[in-house]
């Protein structure tokens, strides 16, 4: 597991930090965080690009396929 934060979710999904906010947030797909600290959440990279590939959206980072 490798935990991402939403500047680096946004890097992958090619969108700005307010789009994963929004996603997070009303998206029931979207993978919940793994921990939620003072700094804001984290996730896991495999999750988020599990997700991305299901719902056909393009990943921004060489590292995902």
């Amino acid at each position: 597991m490798q935990p991402v934060g939403t500047v680096e979710v946004a890097h992958l999904l090619g969108v700005t930090r307010q789009r994963v906010a929004q996603l997070a947030s009303e998206d029931p797909t979207f993978p919940r965080p793994i921990a939620t600290l003072a700094t804001g959440r984290l996730w896991d990279r495999d999750a988020i690009v599990r997700w991305a590939k299901k719902v056909g959206r393009s990943i921004q980072d060489p590292k995902a396929s």
